[in-house]
This record gives structure tokens, sequence and C-alpha cells, in this order.
């Protein structure tokens, strides 16, 4: 007699993934371990900074013993002087997506990384590879004008990116207008045309605190434990690499950045190791504000978006977030 009790079955191309958003802080990772057992899953983390080896302290990273309950994916896949991209993340999870139903297993999307998200649900246009010269111009431009002007200019040709962009953001200023003068046509525009390749549409799912005080402190308290915990340590191993610099995206993580920034004004050579508190007073505050800042426009992003049912975090547990999620859920087993 064979025994296949073993056996996987496939899961349908069309079964839909499912999107456990929130903010910084909210309690993701405790619901998505509880909730991916129930739902007999495999964690995608949306995330991108736990992309990053040697970052694990100021990224909140899964511990080795909760990674090791569940699967999880998409962390420590980059060194911190590498990039990683909305496509690069795009195409990676919609592998995994296609690995995981094989397996018989459904997939939860995690993070706090809105962008990727929206890059998953939506699509992400064909854009033009950045052109060196029309940048050069641009940079030009700006330098005798000012990013205002270059803010207008924006406004002119594609309206609703000008709304969405910040006049103050250049990086993301400069590129919509290099995709309109390479394509004659607005970022806007091609970002519309743009196609999923989800089979189905995702199931999604938010933590919002009800209560702005209990967000921020929890901010509080988890840099706190990070500060505990040995971020300064931490940083100051990544800076012993002369590949890294404050400038890269990994080093401009918050909490990073107010570090690196820190050990910036110490004398120079820094030593192999300083105690955990060594200058929070000065660096802890800034972090703790631009982790807050962070946090409102992933709940800003996160209000804006269709679709979703939201959570309340702060006065719902954990058993009772998972039993909503598996209760509405079309892949509630």
């Amino acid at each position: 007699m064979v025994d296949d009790t073993t056996r996987v079955i496939p899961l349908p191309e069309n079964t839909p993934v499912t999107f456990l958003m929130g903010a910084t802080a909210c309690g993701k990772t405790a619901l998505s371990l509880t909730l991916a057992d129930t739902l007999n899953a495999e964690i995608i983390s949306v995330d991108s900074a736990l992309v990053y080896r040697g970052m694990n302290v100021g990224t909140a990273k899964p511990t080795v013993a909760e990674q090791a309950g569940i699967p999880h994916h998409l962390i420590d896949i980059r060194d911190p002087w590498e990039s990683y991209s909305a496509a690069e993340f795009c195409n990676d999870a919609n592998m995994l997506i296609a690995q995981i139903h094989a397996r018989g297993k459904r997939v939860l999307l995690v993070g706090g990384t809105m962008l990727y998200f929206k890059a998953l649900e939506e699509g992400l246009a064909e854009l033009p590879e950045a052109d060196p010269i029309v940048r050069a111009q641009l940079v030009q431009e700006a330098a005798e004008k000012g990013w205002a002007s270059m803010h207008e200019q924006l406004r002119g040709i594609d309206p609703a990116a000008a709304q969405r962009i910040h006049p103050n953001d250049p990086q993301r200023l400069q590129r919509a207008l290099e995709v309109y003068r390479l394509t004659g046509v607005a970022l806007s525009e091609l970002q519309r045309r743009t196609k999923s390749q989800l089979m189905a549409a995702p199931e999604k799912y938010a933590l919002i605190p009800g209560d702005r005080a209990w967000l921020h402190q929890r901010i509080e308290q988890r840099f706190a434990a990070m500060v505990d915990a040995g971020l300064l340590s931490e940083v100051l191993g990544l800076r012993a690499d002369d590949r890294l610099h404050a400038a890269l995206p990994s080093m401009r993580s918050v909490g990073y950045r107010q570090v690196w920034e820190y050990l910036d004004t110490q004398d120079e050579p820094l030593p192999d190791s300083m105690p955990n508190d060594a200058g929070a007073q000065e660096w802890t505050p800034l972090a703790v504000a631009a982790t807050r800042q962070l946090a409102k426009r992933q709940l800003t992003w996160l209000r804006s978006m269709a679709n979703v049912t939201t959570i309340e975090c702060n006065t719902v547990c954990v058993e009772d977030q998972v039993a909503l999620v598996t209760t509405q859920s079309l892949i509630s087993t």
C-alpha cells in the first residue's frame, strides 16, 4: 500500500494572497506568526529594510526562533551596500507565491513598505532607464531655478504626480520629469497602464491603532528595547565596512541614519565598541521622532487604500485579531 499522507495538493492559481499591513510597532510580527500557523501559510516579508543582512536590531527583524517555526521569505537577501527595488520585490514575490501555492500552502505578505504592496497589487509601469544626460540637465535647471520651480513645471505636465510628490523631494521630482522628457508621456499615465501579475485580488488587512498616543508609546518602548539590544554596536560594526556610507538606502533607514550621524560627530578613529547608551540622549529623540513620521506616512497610505479591513490593534488582542481575519477571509480553513 502506498503511503500518501505527505502528498502535496497544490492550491489553485487563483487562490488569493493575504496582505497584513500596518504602521511600525503596531504588532504585525506577533499577529503574522499566529495567523500563518492558523492558515497553514508561509510569510513573505514586505519590508525594504529586512532584506539586508547584518541589520537585525534596528529593523526589529523576526528572531531565528520565530523564523524557524514559520517559513519566512525575502529576509537577509541583500548585503547593506546593495540595492533592492520595488520591481525586484514584485518579481521575487510573484515567483515565491507560485512556489508556495505549489507546496499546498497559503501566502501571507507581511510588512509596512506600502510602495511594495501597491506595486504588487497594481503592477509596475514600464519606465525608461535612467538617462545621465537628461538627469544632468534637470540638476542644472534645478540649480538655476530651484526645485520649487521644477515642481511647478511638473504640475503643468503631470498634475497627478505633482500632487503626490512634495516639492522638497528632489529625487522623485527629478524622476517624474525625466520620464516625461524621455517618453513624452506623463509618469502618472504610464503608471495607470500597469497590470498586476496576481491571479486574484488580494485580501487586505491593516493594523491601525485608534489611539495615536498608544502608538507613540509603543514606538518609544520598542526603540528603547533596540538601544538595550545594541543598536549602536550594530551600526559601529556596519561602519567598519568600507563599502557602506551614509547615503545608501540601507543606512538611511530610521534609526540607522540617526546613529550614523551621531557617530559622524565623534572623534576618529572610533572605538571597536561603545556602551549601548552612548550618546543616546542625542540620537534617540531624533530616531523616535523620525519613526513617528514614518508611522504617520504609513497610516496615511493605508487609509487611502481601497477594500482594506482595518483592525484596531490597541484594543483587540492577537487571538481576536486572528479570529477576525480567519472569519472574514475567503481563504479561511
